[in-house]
């Protein structure tokens, strides 16, 4: 594994799915796997200038749903996990704008894992599982990535 990335599962992916209360190694593979199909573990804007950020590419939109109707309406019990997994404190009445995607890879991370949290189905047990698992419900149907793109991904890690 290259350096790069090996930091980035050991300084961000694993200590906040830990701190999220949802690690284990099918989350920290998933994880790893969608940062870097998503953004080579590199980029935290999207290349050609879409509306994605964060190395798990989330767009405001998703961001900005996910932390009202599901954070806040739904699961207000996870906030502190978030807190705690991401280093970022809240102030105010003010919630955290999709912005933090591009400058705090641990509340990238946290986000993006939360967005898998919402789906009911558990985490497959094989890469190609966790590859499909990426393609339905993080990139989507209509989104341009692929399995096979996942798994190329992960290869050259």
């Amino acid at each position: 594994m290259k350096e790069a990335n090996k930091d980035l599962l050991e300084w961000v992916i694993r200590p906040t799915l830990h701190a999220l209360d949802m690690a284990g190694q099918r989350a920290e593979t998933l994880m790893l796997g969608t940062a870097l199909v998503e953004s080579a573990g590199r980029h935290t804007r999207q290349i050609g200038g879409g509306p994605a950020l964060g190395l798990w590419q989330m767009e405001p939109a998703t961001h900005d749903d996910l932390y009202t109707t599901y954070l806040c309406s739904h699961r207000t019990d996870l906030q502190p996990r978030l807190r705690r997994a991401s280093l970022y404190m809240f102030g105010g009445s003010l919630p955290p704008s999709a912005e933090l995607l591009v400058h705090n890879p641990r509340y990238a991370c946290a986000m993006a894992r939360l967005r898998y949290w919402r789906v009911p189905d558990p985490l497959p047990e094989t890469l190609t599982g966790l590859a499909g698992y990426w393609k339905t419900h993080y990139n989507t149907a209509q989104g341009k990535g692929t399995v096979a793109k996942f798994l190329a991904a992960w290869e050259a890690r």
